[in-house]
């Protein structure tokens, strides 16, 4: 644990946060994908720490972030954030959340949207994957423990990242792994839970945050068009696509963080 991390009360449990950058600056806050912890965004805070009061958690079940009893939702997951929001009295926040992040960057600008000055959806989508896949992966993690996290530590940089930068920086991939390798599985089967059920299709025309939209070229997860879709739904809504796979800000950090610090430099002007 880092010696800035704390821990704020949310429904049944609490969620690891870690809060950098000036007391009085616009607040951003970074919501990880499935799998990983905040420290998947560590170079993005070092970045934007200067400019902004960057928020960064552990989504409910991973972490250090308490594992409450599953299934989830993302009614759940996006309170989390609204507490956590409270908590630090910040009335109105810039969002950016990756894969499972996005969707509850989604979730937020649907059911939240007074509590966003903007959200970068990235590498996310209106319904990601199917409710079986979902069902399948959530019932052989809760069947398989931890042998099933490290099956599925071992097979995601095929789903994460492009065979080339597994090559060149293989130790940005190990890290990843050993993220997904120490979720616990309860708590990665209930997050699986919540996106089986996760849809907002029909609910994107609401949407009146100003938004951008990230997809990696490469993504097999959440593809490009999956990244369109967002686009074309959400009034007024940017996208960028970027040399990378699944997870672009790691893959990807310098265009990734330039991509964001435009759009949060438009996003301020508003």
């Amino acid at each position: 644990m880092n010696q800035t991390d704390q821990f704020i009360p949310v429904r049944d449990g609490k969620l690891r946060v870690r809060v950098e950058g000036p007391q009085q600056a616009p607040a951003l806050v970074f919501s990880n994908s499935l799998g990983t912890t905040l420290e998947m965004w560590d170079e993005q805070a070092a970045r934007f720490a200067k400019d902004f009061r960057v928020v960064r958690y552990d989504t409910r079940g991973h972490g250090g972030s308490t594992v409450s009893p599953g299934p989830y939702s993302f009614d759940l997951l996006g309170a989390d954030v609204v507490a956590v929001l409270d908590a630090l009295k910040i009335e109105r926040a810039h969002f950016c959340g990756i894969s499972m992040g996005g969707f509850t960057g989604l979730w937020l600008a649907i059911n939240a949207a007074s509590r966003m000055n903007s959200m970068a959806v990235c590498n996310s989508a209106a319904k990601i994957g199917t409710p079986e896949a979902w069902n399948t992966r959530a019932a052989m993690v809760r069947a398989n423990g931890v042998a099933a996290m490290q099956e599925l530590a071992d097979s995601s940089p095929e789903r994460w990242f492009t065979k080339p930068f597994t090559q060149s920086d293989p130790q940005v991939v190990a890290r990843a792994q050993a993220w997904i390798a120490a979720v616990n599985p309860q708590g990665y089967a209930s997050c699986c839970d919540a996106l089986a059920g996760a849809d907002v299709r029909d609910q994107l025309a609401r949407i009146a945050v100003r938004t951008l939209v990230i997809a990696g070229s490469a993504d097999p997860v959440t593809t490009v068009a999956d990244g369109r879709y967002l686009q074309q739904h959400i009034a007024g809504a940017t996208f960028v696509e970027l040399p990378a796979s699944h997870l672009s800000n790691l893959e990807a950090p310098e265009a990734f963080d330039e991509a964001l610090a435009q759009f949060l430099r438009a996003s301020e002007k508003q």
